[in-house]
């Protein structure tokens, strides 16, 4: 069985939407990095675009054309981090409105959700998204917000974007249905085409792919919605700086070649793990093992290289097995070209309730990785050499 099969075009995009050399005097063919705050104006009012750096910027303005189309999106903003993303979505809503979240999401969104939005007047409540029926329980008459990490974090289970968007348009066309699509990309998921409202990314992961940028963005296709949304990217002043842009506007480029080395790269992984006698289990979307396998080919075009698995014993093996890794790094984050690795209970997820986490199954043992872009047989000798360790 496979994936989706991508259809042609997409290199080709992220290389040219958005990067016409006719839109600048100079003709030059990559986008400059326009750094000034303030723009001329021709009369009081009378300006050709461009006001305050806040309210528009030249090279951000490439970057958001770029993204929106890798999307098949009308729209792209931009924000100075996927938290900022997040923030300007939740300054759509009013206090005293409802929201349904997806149990299993990033630590940082479910404090965002869990704390800062519960303090304006917002109410959260984290269901499972896979359980159809949880979900369509959990919508009240004051909901606005529908949001879902696919595949999720870190678990990484995978959710049905188009039965979700169906179950919540049918009940309002008013709820708003936005989709976390970091772990996989535009390459690999492209959820305005199955039914979402808004997809949301932390572009300082895959999109970005260098370890240098911290960023965010949505794209969506409603007019009314972007409207609301870009007001508040300038009215929140949740902005990126021109530099930033540039450099993910460049990552773009290579998007699609370094998707496909790390979904390679990830698999191989992944198989090895799941034959080795001390890890107990491997949540792979592309491993028949993975509960919705099934789901994950009918829904996407492949997978990325960050997924997680449990580890035999405890803490303390999870310790000394993290602690004895070489090539891959000791660290929060992910999809860079390098191989990361974390314990999300102490680490991305520590800031999620302990009831929480033990009910989902954040134990100590899971382990999440992120496999980078280095040669397989390195990366896999290395978690073996780690793994030998903690029997030791």
């Amino acid at each position: 069985m496979a994936f989706k099969s991508q259809p042609k075009g997409f290199a080709t995009k992220a290389i040219h939407a958005g990067q016409s050399a006719d839109q600048w005097t100079s003709m030059c063919v990559i986008p400059p990095i326009v750094t000034s705050t303030t723009y001329k104006q021709d009369g009081p009012a009378e300006h050709r675009g461009f006001e305050y750096s806040r309210s528009g910027n030249p090279t951000r303005n490439v970057l958001e054309k770029c993204l929106a189309s890798l999307d098949n999106a009308k729209h792209g903003l931009t924000f100075s981090s996927g938290l900022g993303a997040n923030t300007a979505i939740l300054t759509m809503l009013s206090s005293g409105d409802h929201i349904v979240i997806s149990d299993d999401v990033y630590g940082g969104t479910n404090r965002l959700f869990r704390q800062v939005g519960a303090r304006l007047g917002l109410e959260p409540t984290f269901v499972d998204p896979t359980d159809m029926k949880a979900l369509s329980e959990s919508i009240r008459s004051n909901t606005k917000l529908v949001w879902i990490e696919t595949p999720t974090n870190p678990l990484i289970k995978v959710v049905d974007i188009e039965a979700v968007s169906k179950l919540v348009h049918e009940r309002s066309k008013d709820i708003i249905v936005a989709v976390d699509n970091t772990f996989l990309t535009s390459y690999f998921q492209r959820p305005l085409e199955l039914g979402a409202d808004m997809v949301v990314y932390s572009l300082t992961k895959y999109m970005n792919g260098h370890g240098d940028v911290v960023m965010g963005a949505v794209t969506l296709n409603d007019d009314d919605l972007h409207k609301r949304l870009r007001f508040l990217q300038n009215a929140t002043g949740i902005v990126p700086a021109p530099f930033d842009c540039y450099q993910v506007n460049r990552s773009l480029k290579t998007l699609s070649l370094r998707m496909e080395q790390h979904q390679k790269n990830a698999l191989e992984v992944a198989k090895f793990l799941e034959s080795h006698p001390l890890v107990d289990r491997v949540l792979h979307p592309a491993l028949p093992s993975h509960p919705q396998h099934k789901l994950a080919l009918r829904q996407t075009y492949g997978y990325s290289g960050v997924f997680s698995f449990y580890l035999k014993g405890g803490l303390e093996e999870s310790r000394k097995f993290l602690k004895s890794l070489k090539t891959f790094t000791l660290a929060e984050s992910l999809g860079g070209y390098e191989s990361l690795a974390e314990l999300p209970s102490v680490m991305t997820h520590a800031s999620v309730p302990a009831e929480q986490r033990e009910k989902l199954g954040i134990s100590d043992s899971l382990i999440r990785i992120s496999v980078g872009l280095e040669d397989s047989d390195d990366l896999i000798a290395d978690l073996g050499q780690a793994l030998k360790a903690t029997s030791n």
